[in-house]
């Protein structure tokens, strides 16, 4: 296997063989803000990629924070961290302790992710807050992290040898690391898009001023233009990235891990439960679901007295007010948040999981991660959405439940009436095969992309 040797210039220039019997697994440098024991979606892909990537020829070496803002907290999620895992974590400044000052918050409150509020309206504070992020904190609030963790790694990859460095974003300060390290070393860079970059739902929703946009784009080009290899979660989102001229990107989608799933789910819920997991924002507040839910729940006692509307997670105030319109508020069940474990215990006892796609211009690619993890729990799904939309196509493929187009309330109405029978009978289980979207696998496709990456860079060394 081969090594890379450095230049004084700390340039890649020339594999050679580690001597005789000696062998070592390829290293990647993964350069990611969250890691446990961060909480929420953000952290589940690079984690669960990192449990199994030794499997597959390749040591990960984690690159986080050592002191970063994080929506939500499991600590539980350590216990997914591979024996042995090398961690390195470098300080960051981040400018929300000055935003809580302003908006009245308590240092220690946590900030939630994207825009999502859930006790009031925003405030003008909270709006100017918005617009000088959107335009002076660029591409995000972690953009003071950008330099010093340059200047680091240059430094650390001087005595250390890694064989490919990896970015997931957002926040997309990660890839402009990784872009620094790439200018500075060669090395071959894998950047990986969890969300996209100026298309993703809440782009438009920072108040940028012309200056700042182009700024955006610009960067985003970069980094589009110098990575090696190009990652994204939906094919949607692949096809959008290169219509608008970026390279090709690979597609390695979310998934679930079986470990995380060893008991099967509880055959019969004790009430009709839907439950949504994870942050809900206003752009993802399904307003006539609440009114279709309320419609029935007029109709039918039967329905009403067996409705448990489940939220676990940080929700928008739109949705519990939308709620309360339809004289639903009765119930609701809200959790605010549980280690990721209790998350799918909840999951497995009910009868159906609310899958809400953002009502967005870049909705045809979302697929929220936890979707494959609903899967694993054999509970059927309602994906409110676009219904030719990649997530839409996945429950589709594995007849894992129903998917109702936005503002359909029709079909929506007769949709809901058929899982309440469904679950009336104890039909709540899907049958499709969702093998295919293990960690493990996915792990196994990740390290496929680093395996042709680097046999790529060695062939183009003299």
């Amino acid at each position: 296997m081969a090594f890379y040797q450095r230049s004084k210039r700390n340039k890649l220039i020339w594999p050679g063989k580690l001597p005789g019997f000696f062998h070592h697994m390829k290293k990647a440098l993964i350069i990611t803000y969250y890691w446990p024991p961060s909480g929420g979606a953000g952290v589940q892909r690079w984690l669960k990629f990192t449990k199994y990537l030794r499997e597959y020829g390749w040591e990960p070496i984690i690159y986080t924070p050592e002191n970063p803002e994080y929506p939500a907290i499991d600590q539980s999620l350590l216990d997914d961290i591979p024996v042995g895992v090398q961690v390195i974590k470098h300080p960051i400044w981040e400018p929300f302790d000055i935003y809580k000052r302003l908006i009245g918050l308590k240092k220690n409150d946590r900030l939630a992710a994207g825009f999502l509020s859930e006790r009031k309206r925003p405030s003008r504070a909270q709006n100017l807050m918005v617009w000088i992020r959107g335009n002076f904190f660029i591409p995000d609030a972690r953009v003071f992290w950008i330099k010093p963790s340059i200047r680091f790694l240059k430094n650390w990859l001087k005595e250390n040898m890694v064989d490919a460095i990896v970015s997931t974003g957002p926040p997309h300060s990660m890839h402009l690391i990784a872009l620094g390290l790439k200018e500075a070393t060669g090395l071959p860079w894998l950047a990986d898009f969890r969300d996209p970059w100026t298309r993703i739902d809440f782009y438009n929703d920072l108040k940028l001023t012309c200056w700042a946009d182009k700024k955006h784009h610009r960067l985003e080009r970069a980094v589009l233009n110098k990575a090696d290899r190009l990652v994204t979660v939906s094919h949607n989102w692949a096809n959008d990235f290169q219509n608008d001229g970026s390279p090709e990107f690979r597609v390695i989608t979310n998934g679930f891990d079986p470990a995380d799933f060893p008991e099967p789910a509880i055959l019969q819920p004790q009430k009709f439960i839907l439950t949504h997991i994870g942050s809900l924002n206003k752009d993802r507040n399904p307003a006539f679901l609440w009114k279709t839910l309320g419609e029935i729940s007029r109709e039918s006692k039967e329905f009403r007295d067996n409705l448990v509307i489940r939220f676990i997670g940080k929700t928008d105030i739109s949705a519990f007010e939308s709620i309360e319109e339809n004289g639903l508020s009765s119930c609701v069940e809200n959790i605010d948040y549980v280690p990721h474990h209790k998350a799918l215990e909840l999951s497995g006892e009910s009868a159906v999981l609310l899958l809400l796609i953002n009502n967005t211009p870049n909705s045809m690619g979302i697929i929220p991660g936890k979707v494959f993890e609903y899967l694993a729990t054999r509970r059927p799904l309602l994906c409110i959405g676009p219904t030719e939309g990649d997530s839409a196509r996945i429950i589709k493929e594995l007849n894992a439940g129903e998917f109702v187009n936005f503002y359909d309330s029709t079909s929506l109405k007769s949709v809901l009436l058929s899982l309440f029978e469904r679950y009336k009978k104890g039909m709540n289980t899907i049958t499709g095969d969702i093998n295919r979207y293990s960690r493990r696998k996915l792990a196994e496709a990740i390290a496929g992309e680093l395996d042709q990456l680097t046999s790529q860079e060695a062939k183009q060394l003299p």
